[in-house]
C-alpha cells in the first residue's frame, strides 16, 4: 500500500510509466506529476494536466468553468507487484494532495480507455461520477502493434487537414494500418463544495451518476473495412508500443514501410 504521496519530477514519473503503463504516449500538456511511494520506493504515478483541447473539454461539460478550474488525469500507473486496491487508495491520496496544494481547482476529470478493455473500475471504486462515453480510434500495424492516433498524425502521408495530416481510412490502409474504433468513458470527481457541485450538475449537458457504471461487457469495438463502413468486431489483439518521441518515429516509419 502507498504510504507517502508527493509531487515528483517528470523524469521519475516517465520512468515508471514506461515500465508499467499499457500506453507510453503522454498527453501534450503535463503540469504536475504525483508520485506514490512504498517504503521509500516509487510505486505509483498520476500525471495532471490537459488533453489536446483543454478549454473545449471543460466548456463542453461545464460551460461556466475554464481551464484554470480543473485538472485532467493523463496517466494513472501503479507497479504490478502492488496489491489490487493500491490504485483506488492512491487516487484518494492524490485528491487530498490536489485539494491541499491547488484549492482553486473545482473538477478532476479523466477518461477510461474502453478501447483497450478498461471501463474505469478504478474510478468507480474511487467514487467518481460517470458521464457517458465517446467513440475514439486506434491503429494496428502489420505486426499487431498499437499506434496512438496522435502518433499517427506525425506519421501520416495524407494531406494536411487543419493543423494535422489526414488519418482517413485510405491513408491508414496505404500505410499498412488497420483502423479500429472503441469507447472512451468519461469520469469526474468534484473538488469543489457540494453547493457548487449542484450548480455544475444543473448546467452540464451530461448526466453525472455514481451508478450504472460501465462494465467489461460495455466495451465494444468496430473495425473500418471501407471508406464509410465499420463492422463490429472482437477486442483487437494488439501489442503495446513505446513509440512516443520524435526521434523514434523514423524507426516506426521503417516498420510501417516494411
Amino acid at each position: 500500500m502507498v504510504d507517502n504521496v508527493k509531487l515528483i519530477r517528470q523524469s521519475d514519473a516517465v520512468q515508471l510509466i514506461n515500465q508499467y503503463h499499457y500506453s507510453k504516449v503522454l498527453p501534450r500538456i503535463n503540469k504536475y506529476f504525483i508520485g506514490g511511494f512504498y517504503q521509500g520506493n516509487l510505486v505509483a504515478v498520476c500525471t495532471l494536466g490537459y488533453g489536446v483541447r483543454p478549454k473545449h473539454t471543460i466548456k463542453k461539460i461545464f460551460p461556466s468553468l475554464n481551464v484554470n478550474d480543473y485538472f485532467e488525469i493523463g496517466k494513472l500507473c501503479v507497479a504490478d507487484e502492488m496489491p489490487k486496491n493500491t490504485e483506488s487508495h492512491f487516487i484518494a491520496q492524490c485528491i487530498h494532495l490536489i485539494k491541499e496544494n491547488f484549492p482553486e481547482k473545482k473538477i478532476l476529470f479523466s477518461w477510461a480507455d474502453g478501447i483497450v478493455g478498461k471501463p474505469g473500475y478504478v474510478y468507480q471504486c474511487s467514487n467518481f461520477f460517470y458521464g457517458g462515453f465517446i467513440w475514439t480510434e486506434m491503429y494496428l500495424d502489420r505486426n499487431g502493434i498499437r499506434i496512438h492516433a496522435r502518433t499517427f498524425q506525425g506519421l501520416s502521408d495524407g494531406e494536411r487537414v487543419g493543423k494535422f495530416k489526414s488519418r482517413s481510412y485510405e491513408v491508414a490502409k496505404k500505410q499498412g494500418l488497420t483502423k479500429y474504433f472503441g469507447k472512451q468513458f468519461r469520469y469526474v470527481y468534484p473538488l469543489c463544495d457540494k453547493r457548487e457541485w449542484k450548480k455544475l450538475l444543473k448546467e452540464s449537458s451530461y448526466e453525472w451518476l455514481r451508478c450504472n457504471y460501465p462494465k467489461d461487457i460495455d466495451c465494444e469495438w468496430k473495425v473500418q473495412t471501407d471508406k464509410n463502413k465499420r463492422e463490429e468486431c472482437p477486442k483487437p489483439d494488439f501489442k503495446m508500443t513505446k513509440y512516443t518521441k520524435n526521434e523514434e518515429k523514423n524507426e516506426l516509419l521503417s516498420i510501417l514501410q516494411f
